[in-house]
């Protein structure tokens, strides 16, 4: 079966683009809104509305196969691809990607997501990761309609992988609105909860103890609200090199906040995404290398979660190999091509890493739709509810389909 024409059009995303270094370094949250000045190239305010854009494949047999483009929501930071942004980019999808596409045989996915993910533009650059990342999916959702399969089957078949038998833990994410979405998230007996988007001094405490107090609240909520007795989730806490900053970068000190953490919440385990960021890829991998060493020296019941300068899937194998911390992100739109978020996710279950195939709220419902198919096929540790940050969609999208995923099993 063949591609006859491919289709864009521009799209939302389910949250914003936000200029991370500008919010760091003390842009004001006012409602919805920061107030402050735009540091990060591209950025015209520290907060913009996101973007997104779907790229359509039309086969012959009339069949629709598509995927949507859309970039992190800290976009430009941290060595990412600058700020994804349709007006942009849609002439760049139909200059270099149309001719790629229009007229070919669908073969495999991984040939394909090959072609697109190593294409050089006619300026010699590569795609931005967002258009890579958002035609590859395309071009698995071609490949299964080609073949009358599911997608999480075409990925399980072409990796040498199976379908998983039951749900992959799904880990929701709250924004600022910690509280009442927390209390979304038990009521919902979420797996992993609640992220919490401690990025900024006063969302930490001076000495942490903000977050402490939160980490006190979190858990007398869930014994009040969970609705099984066993209900014990994971505590994911995403901190933003907060940790860092308050207790400049000493990993002893790091650790020893960490371990009067654990007497708060009481056997649940918890896990810190992001504690340290120093600004560069080298040091950011030993400061968390050091502070799982430490962290496993005193058998503490935590796990740190590689994210900053942890962008691509080389970057994905370095931190891995290097041991620097417990589970890495696999933020799936900064590695491109969904096919290097698969490798990724295998590459760190052979090396004993934990895997969190994840991404970002500034995601689509296409998108997090194809990322559950994935982690279906490939089993991370825990996939990432998404987009936006009002917990029942993007819960309601990954719970959703995981179950379609599993009834289909066998059948398609």
């Amino acid at each position: 079966m063949k591609i006859v024409d491919l289709v864009c059009s521009r799209g939302q995303s389910g949250f914003f683009f936000d200029d991370q270094k500008a919010i760091k370094l003390g842009a004001e949250p006012d409602g919805s809104n920061y107030v402050g000045i735009a540091v990060t190239e591209g950025f015209s305010k520290v907060r913009q509305p996101g973007e997104s854009v779907s790229v359509m494949l039309i086969l012959e047999d009339g069949q629709i196969a598509w995927g949507d483009c859309a970039a992190v929501q800290y976009s430009g930071a941290a060595g990412r691809d600058p700020l994804f942004l349709a007006k942009d980019y849609i002439p760049v999808i139909e200059r270099e990607i149309k001719p790629l596409l229009v007229g070919k045989e669908i073969g495999t996915f991984k040939e394909m997501a090959t072609l697109i993910d190593s294409h050089l533009c006619t300026d010699g650059n590569h795609l931005h990761t967002a258009i890579r990342y958002g035609v590859t999916q395309a071009v698995l959702d071609a490949v299964a309609k080609a073949n009358k399969k599911q997608m999480a089957q075409v990925v399980a078949d072409e990796y040498g992988t199976k379908i998983a038998d039951e749900a992959i833990p799904i880990f929701t994410q709250s924004g600022d609105n910690r509280y009442d979405n927390a209390d979304k998230m038990i009521l919902k007996s979420a797996p992993v909860l609640p992220h919490a988007l401690i990025n900024h001094i006063d969302k930490i405490g001076k000495n942490g103890e903000v977050l402490a107090e939160y980490v006190q609240w979190l858990v007398n909520r869930i014994e009040q609200l969970k609705m099984t007795p066993d209900y014990k989730p994971v505590i994911h806490l995403d901190i933003y090199g907060m940790a860092g900053v308050v207790f400049d970068n000493n990993i002893e000190k790091i650790v020893d906040y960490f371990a009067s953490l654990t007497e708060i919440a009481k056997g649940y385990k918890l896990r810190f995404e992001g504690p340290v960021d120093t600004g560069n890829r080298e040091t950011t991998m030993l400061a968390l290398k050091g502070l799982r060493e430490l962290i496993d020296a005193r058998n503490l019941p935590i796990e740190i979660v590689a994210d900053e300068w942890c962008n691509t899937f080389e970057d994905v194998v370095y931190f891995t190999d290097n041991k620097a911390g417990h589970m890495v992100q696999i933020k799936t739109p900064d590695l491109g091509g969904i096919q290097n978020s698969i490798e990724a996710v295998l590459y760190a279950k052979r090396n004993n890493m934990g895997a969190y195939l994840g991404g970002t709220c500034n995601e689509t419902e296409r998108s997090a739709q194809i990322c559950m198919h994935i982690a279906m096929a490939i089993s991370p540790d825990q996939v990432l509810a998404k987009p936006g940050m009002g917990v029942d969609e993007a819960y309601m999208i990954a719970y959703n389909t995981t179950q379609r995923i599993l009834a289909l099993k066998g059948i398609l």
